[in-house]
């Protein structure tokens, strides 16, 4: 998976719009390999992330937990740890 794709189910506040379309972003650079397209492929760029970000608002709506939801900022303070941890001091 992009290390740029993060998890976006089950957080308070909910995933925002600009999170789905920038995870679908990231998703079609991956598959596509390309970071901007040519002129000839925007159109079927664009299509596809907003293609993928649709159906990745339709799953996170559609997915139920009964793990009480996670917080943010909590989340991403541990994602630092680990960071740190495991890259050492920046």
């Amino acid at each position: 998976m992009c290390r740029n794709i993060k998890p976006l189910f089950n957080f308070e506040p909910p995933a925002t719009r600009d999170e789905v379309e920038a995870s679908a972003l990231q998703y079609v650079r991956k598959v596509s390999g390309f970071t901007r397209p040519s002129q000839a492929n925007q159109a079927a760029f664009d299509d596809a992330v907003a293609k993928v970000a649709a159906a990745t608002r339709e799953l996170i709506g559609a997915l139920v937990t009964t793990a009480p939801a996670k917080d943010r900022e909590t989340e991403a303070a541990r994602a630092r740890a680990r960071a740190q941890r495991r890259y050492g001091a920046a």
